[in-house]
């Protein structure tokens, strides 16, 4: 029995449910930005197996990271425990991290990550005096997660939607979405005027208003959509005028995905919380960190157990997992990793440019390892049918038959490989994504 039918009788895989859903693809091993399939394939992984891995499949020096460390301990609680990789770890992301984020929490993905921030930032003010610091600010095209507290601060949308009875109300603001600006402006001729959404909502929560919440410089989920860096500017600049937290979500667009090692480097900005997960590890494990400076940690240090920050995970701080994220950030260390995303982002823009003049494309937008194309139905209205546009599958197939792994987000097909890519890999690739997008019949 192949490895499909045996997937079949007992494994629910997410976003598949649909009877119509092409079989999953069987899987058996992966090298460098190649995966092999059982029947023989081999596929240029152009995702970074849903954007965790940098490095490559399969690295020697991850893979050793992982079998010295089980040969060592392999998990302990770390509640009242601690042990080397983890304490390293967090050595290592102080060191690199944006100034003033002093103290790691660790958890397990990246959902996680963002559900801590929320509880962190609430009990925050609680324990600061001023519970009624509770409304949470966040962005139009969110999206931080799949548990209750990530999905509440994302966008309303399919996501969310069926679970909105377990949702917190919460207040959006515009994001810099350029292609679609919110005001109808053109980016060449605005102050970034989009940021007056976010002050009045600030100005009117007053005293309520407990933190800004955003994906910093890269929306994903929400349609790959590419700020402005002087948004993110003023984001930081309005919530130190208004006297609010400002949270980072860089489960995403941490560890170099943007061509800086964080996001946040693009506006020279440091926020109050970080979350981190993705390629933390590299692809390798799933590990979480929510990272908040001194002043917020100081916050919950009492002998008053009231003020105990009351969240924890089995696999918090996995050995395994912290040994293989020390090895992956030494690999940015020692082979110049940002360089080659550098490299690579500059390959993007010239060889992505192009398709601005197909019919079927509205937008191209590039930041760091990431290049995207909106597909519209017309170019003058811009009219597209949004993430649950079926051309997104038709797309994946027609990539698919050709040797590449992509998975567009409905209209928005994007690229993000590991950065281990060759420049004759990444040309290949965009010569894959003009052929099948040039192809598409005028709208």
């Amino acid at each position: 029995m192949s490895l499909v039918d045996r997937d079949r009788a007992h494994v629910w895989h997410p976003y598949t449910q649909m009877r119509t859903a092409p079989p999953p693809l069987p899987i058996v091993s992966g090298k460098g930005v190649y995966l092999h399939t059982e029947d023989g394939r081999r596929l240029l992984d152009g995702i970074s197996s849903w954007w965790v891995n940098i490095h490559g499949h399969s690295h020697p020096r991850l893979n050793e990271a992982i079998a010295r460390q089980a040969q060592q301990l392999e998990h302990v609680m770390f509640a009242g425990c601690t042990h080397p990789a983890a304490v390293e770890l967090a050595e290592r992301l102080v060191a690199v991290l944006p100034p003033g984020l002093q103290r790691v929490f660790y958890s397990d993905n990246g959902s996680t990550s963002v559900e801590v921030a929320v509880k962190l930032a609430t009990q925050y003010w609680i324990n600061k005096g001023e519970p009624e610091r509770r409304v949470f600010v966040t962005l139009h095209h969110a999206y931080h997660g799949d548990t209750v507290g990530a999905m509440s601060v994302s966008e309303d949308s399919v996501f969310t939607r069926a679970f909105a009875p377990l949702l917190f109300p919460v207040v959006r603001a515009h994001a810099p979405y350029c292609y679609r600006c919110p005001l109808g402006l053109d980016r060449a001729s605005c102050n970034v005027d989009c940021l007056g959404d976010l002050e009045r909502a600030l100005r009117t929560l007053g005293g309520s208003a407990a933190a800004v919440m955003v994906e910093p410089m890269l929306q994903g989920a929400g349609g790959m959509i590419v700020w402005p860096a002087e948004f993110l500017a003023g984001v930081r600049r309005l919530s130190d005028q208004y006297g609010v937290l400002l949270i980072a979500d860089e489960v995403l667009t941490g560890f170099g995905r943007t061509g800086r090692l964080f996001a946040c480097e693009h506006a020279a900005i440091a926020p109050d919380i970080i979350c981190l997960s993705k390629a933390l590890t590299a692809g390798y494990l799933p590990l979480g960190a929510t990272c908040v400076t001194n002043a917020v940690y100081d916050a919950f240090l009492s002998d008053d157990h009231s003020r105990t920050f009351f969240h924890g995970h089995s696999f918090t701080a996995n050995p395994l997992a912290c040994a293989v994220a020390v090895a992956s950030l030494a690999l940015f260390e020692e082979e110049a990793v940002l360089d080659r995303v550098g490299r690579l982002e500059r390959q993007l823009m010239s060889g992505l440019a192009p398709l601005r003049e197909l019919p079927a494309v509205g937008d191209v937008r590039v930041i760091g390892g990431v290049g995207a194309i909106e597909l519209v139905t017309d170019k003058g209205t811009r009219g597209a049918g949004g993430y649950l546009d079926q051309i997104g599958p038709r797309l994946a197939a027609a990539f698919l038959a050709r040797g590449l792994l992509l998975r567009p987000l409905g209209n928005i097909v994007y690229f993000m490989p590991p950065y281990v890519i060759s420049e004759s890999e990444a040309a290949w690739a965009i010569e894959q994504i003009a052929a099948v997008i040039g192809a598409l019949a005028p709208a």
